[in-house]
Formats: structure tokens, C-alpha cells, sequence
């Protein structure tokens, strides 16, 4: 296993598609909800603690083997928003496109096959840890990671935020990614063993009504 398969899936230069989502930002932005750093952060916590545990808890399992049409299947129940299930399809079949030509392997051409209009973005970054001879515990960190990067990243676009405030942002929720990512990590080993039902189900509702607002927009710098 090479760890620093890690830091190529996780760079935010990675072609997956990242930077073309805000994770919820601009629409947070455009109501009132983000001005400063310290909104930003309470932005980032409450979607780590929701949307990026479930996200880590998916990728977890597919870097365990659970049946990715389960855990897609299981995805799909946890994002009530069309627009953020929508997005995640997209961003999936983007970072399949990617993984595949960074780690060749039948697991991700199959994957292809099964879901040619892209398969959840958790479910693809777990199937490509695990290809990369990543484990869950890799795999969970990276969808934490990026359940607060994304917004931090794009919040410096909408506001003119400084980049070094953004950064501090994320430096402190270091300690709060690693509990969701063992949290993340136990839920998937629950679920390898019971089945997807074993996963949280977290939810922050004005992120999904977010995303339908945001979606209606004529105008947008971000596509979600």
C-alpha cells in the first residue's frame, strides 16, 4: 500500500470536478449565513458533522467491499435534495474518469458499466481508495476532508475571504476530521458485517434546501 496514493486522491488539483462545487457555500453566502471566517466555521463544522460523516462512512465501506449498488442504493435514501443527488452523480462520474486513468483496475471499469450516468461521488472516492491500495480509514479521512475544503475554497471566491483565515478554518477542525473519520470507519465496519442500514444518516436540511434554491438560480458561480 502506498500512503501517498492519499495525497494525489486528495489534492484539490485531482481532476474530479471539486472545484466546480461550493458544497453549499455560495447559497449559505447568498442568504446571510457566511460573512467572516467564524461563519465559515460554523459552516464547516455543522456539514462535517452531517454530510461529511456520511459521506466517509460511504467511501469507508467501498474501500471494504461492501456492494456498491447497496451502498449507492444507500446514498440516494440520504440525500432527500434531486439538485445535491444530481450534483452527486456528476461529481461521481467525474472522479471515476479520473481514477480510472490514475488506477486502472476491473472494479472500476465494472463500476462504469453499472452506472453510466455516474454512481454517488462517496461510493466512487471509497472504490477508488481501494483500488489505490487505499484502506477505509483513507478513505474516510478524504470525504471528511472534503466535505469542509470545498466550501473553505470557495468562500475565499465569494467574499474575498483571506486565503490564510480560510486555511485556519480547516486547521482547526483537524481534530473534529479525525473523530468524524473514526466515527465514519466504525459505521462502515457495521455495515460491511449488517448491511447499508447500518450507516448514519445525518442531515442538515438547509443544506438541502440550499441546493434546490441554488439550483433555480439563473446565475451561479459554483454549480452546487
Amino acid at each position: 500500500m502506498s500512503r501517498a496514493a492519499l495525497l494525489v486522491l486528495a489534492d484539490g488539483r485531482f481532476p474530479a470536478g471539486g472545484h466546480a462545487h461550493s458544497g453549499g457555500a455560495e447559497a449559505a453566502v447568498k442568504a446571510g449565513r457566511i460573512t467572516d471566517a467564524a461563519h465559515l466555521e460554523d459552516f464547516c463544522r455543522g456539514r462535517l458533522h452531517t454530510a461529511g460523516l456520511v459521506a466517509g462512512a460511504l467511501a469507508a465501506a467501498a474501500a471494504l467491499g461492501v456492494d456498491v449498488r447497496e451502498l449507492d442504493a444507500a446514498a440516494d435514501a440520504r440525500t432527500p435534495s434531486p439538485a445535491l443527488r444530481t450534483a452527486a452523480r456528476r461529481l461521481g462520474r467525474q472522479l471515476l474518469r479520473a481514477a480510472r486513468a490514475s488506477w486502472p483496475a476491473p472494479e472500476l471499469d465494472a463500476l462504469a458499466r453499472e452506472f453510466p450516468k455516474g454512481a454517488h461521488q462517496p461510493v466512487v472516492l471509497g472504490l477508488a481508495a481501494r483500488t489505490a491500495g487505499l484502506g477505509p480509514q483513507d478513505a474516510a479521512y478524504c470525504a471528511a476532508y472534503e466535505s469542509v475544503s470545498g466550501p473553505a475554497t470557495a468562500t475565499v471566491r465569494l467574499l474575498s475571504l483571506d486565503p490564510f483565515d480560510a486555511t485556519g478554518v480547516l486547521a482547526r477542525l483537524a481534530p473534529e476530521m479525525d473523530r468524524v473519520a473514526d466515527r465514519a470507519v466504525e459505521a462502515a465496519r457495521r455495515a460491511a458485517a449488517e448491511g447499508a442500514d447500518a450507516l448514519p444518516a445525518a442531515s442538515g436540511p438547509l443544506l438541502e434546501v440550499g441546493a434546490e434554491w441554488h439550483a433555480a438560480w439563473p446565475v451561479r458561480l459554483f454549480a452546487s
